[in-house]
C-alpha cells in the first residue's frame, strides 16, 4: 500500500518559540535545562502534527539546536583545534557546541555558507588532521524519545557521508579516500546501534548526488553504500536527494540501498522521465518527492496525482511513497494564521502543515482513487484558477517592460577605466576608504518603535521622527569613529527584502511566514505573487536626510533585483528570469530617483546571487548571464561620476569572479574574514581591476576582533590586490550586533585602517 512521508519538518515553531528559546539562553535568561526542556516540548509537537497530518513515515533526528551539519561534525567529534582540547568519547557541551557555531572572544566561529541553492546556512566543519569519533549517537536519542513519549517508530534522518565530506573544509581531493575510510565505521555503528534501538529504517540525504559528479566520485558512492550495508545488515536505507535531478540514474538506482527518495519538483522532469523509461529496481522503494518543499503555492493536484498514477503503473504502489521534494525546513510552518491575507491570495498558499496534507492526500488518492478525494482536487483547482485569473498578474507597465527589454541599455555608458578617474575627481578619496555594509544595530528601542507605529500607537509623524532621530545619531557616530563613506543605518528598514517588497506592486506579506535563515535568525520573505512596479521612491527621503547632515558621503542602500527574487517566494507562472526583470526594471526607476536627489553613491547589494546557481554545472552559464543582465538592467543608467556598489557575503563566490566581475559594478564588498581570508587566494590567479573591498570582521559572532586581526587581513589582501582599489568594511549588515559591540569593532577597523595606511601610503615623488 502506498505511504506518505515526510522528509523534515521546520525547527522554529509555529510562533518561533525555538528562535526565542535559543536566544534566552544565549543571553543568560534560560538555564540549560529549561532550554533542554523547551526544546523537547517544541519537538515533540512537530512530531504530533505530522502523525495529526496523516503522515505514514515521520522523520526523527531532524530538530537541531542550531544546524544540522554542524550536529554531524559534533556527533564524529571534529572539534577544531582552536576551540582546546576535547576529551574523544564524550558528547561536548553545549557551551562548546555554540562555540562553534557562534564563536567566543577566545576562538574565531566556523565558516558559515549556503545550503545547495537556497537561503539555509549552515556551518561548515573543518576537518583539518582531525581524528573522527563516535562522539554521541543524537539519532538514537531522537529514534526512542519518539517512540516512548509519542508511540511514533520515527525514520531516523542521518547527512550523507558524502555529502558531509563534500560540505567540509580541511582536507585535500587527494585525502578524500582516507577521510571515506575513516567516517565508514562510525557511519556503520550509527546504524548498527539505531538497530539495535529497534529502527528498521533510515533516512540518508546525499544532496550531493543531484550535483555533478564524476567516475570517481560515483565509484566511492558505490563504495560507502556497499559497506554500509555488509557492516549494517539489519536496517535499510532510504536513500534520499533533492533540489535536482540526479545525474547517472541506472549508477544510483542500482546502488546497495532499499530505497531511493527522488525530486520530482525542481527535477525539469528529468526524473520522472528516467522512471518511466529505464523502470525502477524491484528491490527498492521509491520516495517520490512530488510535493514542493521549497515553495509555497499550493499543488496542482491533479497533476500530481496523473505523475503518480503514471508513476504507478511502472511501479508496484507497495513500493511508493508520496512525499515533499525535500526537508519542509525551508517554507514557513503554516498559511492558518494569515488570516489578514487577501482571501485569494491565501487561497493558494501551502506551508508544511498545508504541505503534509497535500501528501497524505495524494496517497490518499493512490489508496482508493481519484473519486475518493475528488472534492478537494476540485477546490484546490479552484483556489489556483482564483490567483492566475488575479488582475494582478495583467500589469500593463510590467508587462511591457518586459516586452521592450531588447531596447533596454544593459551597459553603463563608459568603461569602468573611465569612470574610475571621474569618480576619483569627484570624491578625493583616502587610500584605503573605510565604510559600511549599510545597517546599524536594530535595538530593542528601534524594534519597539516600529511595533508602536505598526498597530497605529504611534503617527507617522512621530515615527518618521524617530527614525531621523537615530539617522542623526549614527550619522554622529560613524563621523566620530573616523569613517569615510557613512551610510544612514536603515533603522526604518526590518529586513533587506521585506522593507522593498513592502513599497513594489506585486508583493504580499505574511503575519508568521517566518522561515530559518542560519542559527536563531528567522526571516519572513516576501510573496511575489504579481507583476512587479514601482510607484514611488522608496529610500530617497532617508538617504537625502542623512547625507543633509554631513559633508561626507552618504551611500543610498538598496537590495539588487537578484537578491530581492531569490529571498522571496516567487510566483510559479512565469519564469525566474521574467520575474527578476520585472524586479530589475522597478529598482532602475529607485536608482535614477537617488541620482536625480544628489546621491552619488548607491549601493546595490546582491548578497543571493552564488546561491541561486543550479546544481548543474551546464546550467550556470545561462543563470549567471540574466543574473548579471539584471543587475546591469537596473543599475546602467548612472552618470558616469555616480559610483554603483555592491555586497556579497556568506557564499563560495571563488567560481563565479568572472560574473561578478560583469557585474561592472565600481565598487564590490564580499566576505572573507569568517572564510579566513580564503577567497584572497582567488585573486591570486584572477585579475580584479575594480574597487573591492573584503570584509576584515565577521558581524555574526559577538567577539569584538583585535587591531592585529584585521591588520592581518588586510596585509594578506594587499598581498594581491593593489592599495589604490582596496576599501576595508566589516562582513556584512550590523544590525545583529549591540550597540556597543559595533562601536569598538568598527573603531578597531579604522585603527587597523590608519596603520595600514602608513604602510601602503605611495611617497608623494613617486
Amino acid at each position: 500500500m502506498v505511504q506518505s512521508a515526510n522528509l523534515g519538518y521546520p525547527r522554529i515553531g509555529r510562533g518561533r518559540e525555538w528562535k526565542k528559546a535559543l536566544e534566552l539562553y544565549w543571553a543568560g535568561h534560560l538555564k540549560e535545562a529549561e532550554l533542554h526542556a523547551q526544546l523537547k516540548a517544541i519537538r515533540l509537537q512537530h512530531l504530533r502534527k505530522q502523525r495529526s497530518a496523516g503522515i505514514d513515515i515521520i522523520p526523527v533526528g531532524d530538530f537541531t539546536y542550531y544546524d544540522h551539519v554542524l550536529d554531524t561534525a559534533v556527533m564524529f567529534g571534529l572539534i577544531p583545534e582552536r576551540f582546546g582540547d576535547h576529551a574523544a568519547g564524550g558528547k561536548p557541551d553545549l557551551a562548546l557546541y555554540y562555540a562553534l557555531a557562534r564563536g567566543n572572544q577566545a576562538a574565531a566561529a566556523c565558516e558559515m555558507t549556503k545550503w545547495f541553492n537556497t537561503n539555509y546556512h549552515y556551518i561548515v566543519p573543518e576537518l583539518n588532521g582531525l581524528t573522527p569519533t563516535l562522539t554521541h549517537n543524537r539519532l538514537v536519542d531522537a529514534y526512542r524519545e519518539a517512540k516512548n513519549e509519542l508511540g511514533i517508530d520515527g525514520r531516523p534522518v542521518l547527512l550523507g557521508l558524502y555529502t558531509f565530506l563534500k560540505l567540509s573544509k580541511g582536507y585535500t581531493e587527494a585525502e578524500t579516500d582516507r577521510w571515506i575510510e575513516a567516517l565508514l565505521p562510525l557511519y556503520a555503528q550509527v546504524l548498527r546501534e539505531l538497530e539495535a534501538e529497534g529502527a528498521a529504517w533510515v533516512q540518508i540525504d546525499e544532496p550531493v548526488l543531484c550535483t555533478s559528479l564524476d567516475a570517481a566520485e560515483y565509484g566511492r558512492i558505490n563504495r560507502i553504500y556497499d559497506a554500509l550495508r555488509k557492516e549494517a545488515p539489519g536496517i535499510r536505507i532510504l536513500l534520499q536527494t533533492y533540489f535536482e535531478a540526479i545525474e547517472g540514474y541506472e549508477a544510483i538506482t542500482a546502488l546497495p540501498v532499499h530505497g531511493i527518495g527522488l525530486d520530482f519538483v525542481h527535477d525539469g522532469g528529468r526524473n520522472e522521465q528516467a522512471v518511466l523509461t529505464h523502470g525502477f529496481p524491484a528491490d527498492k522503494v521509491l520516495g517520490v518527492g512530488i510535493i514542493d518543499g521549497r515553495g509555497i503555492w499550493r499543488s496542482d493536484l491533479d497533476r500530481k496525482l496523473e505523475t503518480l498514477q503514471r508513476i504507478c503503473e511502472k511501479i508496484d504502489a507497495d513500493r511508493v511513497i508520496v512525499q515533499p521534494s525535500c526537508s519542509l525546513l525551508h517554507v514557513p510552518v503554516s498559511a492558518e494564521q494569515e488570516t489578514a491575507l487577501d482571501a485569494v491570495l491565501r487561497g493558494a498558499l501551502a506551508f508544511a502543515d498545508e504541505k503534509l496534507e497535500e501528501a497524505a492526500l495524494l496517497a490518499r488518492g493512490i489508496r482508493h482513487g481519484e473519486e475518493a478525494i475528488r472534492a478537494e482536487l476540485d477546490e484546490s483547482q479552484r483556489s489556483r484558477q482564483a490567483l492566475q485569473q488575479s488582475p494582478s498578474r495583467a500589469r500593463s507597465e510590467a508587462l511591457q517592460g518586459i516586452a521592450d527589454l531588447a531596447t533596454q541599455p544593459f551597459a553603463r555608458a563608459s568603461s569602468f577605466a573611465e569612470r574610475r578617474e571621474t569618480q576619483k575627481e569627484r570624491w578625493q578619496l583616502p587610500l584605503l576608504p573605510t565604510t559600511t555594509i549599510g545597517s546599524f544595530p536594530q535595538s530593542a528601542e528601534v524594534r519597539g518603535a516600529r511595533h508602536q507605529w505598526r498597530k497605529g500607537a504611534w503617527s507617522e509623524q512621530q515615527y518618521d521622527g524617530f527614525i531621523r532621530e537615530q539617522i542623526k545619531r549614527w550619522i554622529g557616530i560613524q563621523t566620530e569613529l573616523g569613517l569615510d563613506v557613512l551610510v544612514h543605518g536603515e533603522f526604518e528598514r526590518t529586513d533587506m527584502v521585506e522593507f522593498f517588497g513592502e513599497k513594489l506592486a506585486g508583493f504580499a506579506f505574511t503575519a508568521n511566514g517566518w522561515v530559518q535563515s542560519y542559527g536563531s535568525r528567522c526571516v519572513k520573505p516576501p510573496i511575489i505573487y504579481g507583476d512587479v512596479e514601482l510607484d514611488a521612491p522608496m529610500t530617497v527621503e532617508e538617504t537625502v536626510y542623512a547625507q543633509s547632515l554631513t559633508e561626507l558621503p552618504v551611500k543610498g542602500m538598496l537590495t539588487g533585483p537578484i537578491t530581492i527574487l531569490n529571498w522571496s517566494f516567487v510566483r510559479d507562472d512565469l519564469s525566474r528570469e521574467e520575474v527578476a526583470y520585472q524586479i530589475a526594471l522597478a529598482l532602475r526607476k529607485e536608482v535614477e530617483a537617488l541620482e536625480a536627489a544628489g546621491i552619488g553613491m548607491i549601493q546595490v547589494d546582491e548578497p543571493a546571487i552564488r546561491e541561486g546557481l543550479p546544481l548543474k554545472r551546464e546550467k550556470w552559464p545561462h543563470y549567471l548571464n540574466w543574473a548579471v543582465r539584471a543587475f546591469r538592467l537596473a543599475t546602467a543608467t548612472v552618470k558616469d561620476e555616480t559610483q554603483i556598489h555592491t555586497h556579497m557575503c556568506y557564499s563560495e563566490f571563488n567560481e563565479i569572479i568572472d560574473a561578478i566581475s560583469a557585474l561592472d559594478a565600481d565598487v564590490i564588498s564580499i566576505e572573507t574574514s569568517r572564510s579566513h581570508g580564503e577567497l584572497i587566494a582567488s585573486f591570486e590567479n584572477k585579475t580584479y581591476d575594480k574597487g573591492i573591498g573584503l570584509g576584515v570582521y565577521d558581524i555574526h559572532s559577538p567577539r569584538i576582533p583585535a587591531v592585529e586581526e584585521m591588520e592581518a587581513m588586510i596585509d594578506r589582501a594587499l598581498r594581491v590586490l593593489s592599495p589604490g582599489q582596496f576599501w576595508i568594511n566589516p562582513d556584512c549588515g550590523l544590525k545583529t550586533r549591540k550597540e556597543e559591540e559595533t562601536v569598538l569593532a568598527l573603531r578597531n577597523m579604522v585603527e587597523a585602517t590608519r596603520t595600514a595606511r602608513q604602510k601602503y601610503a605611495v611617497p608623494a615623488d613617486a
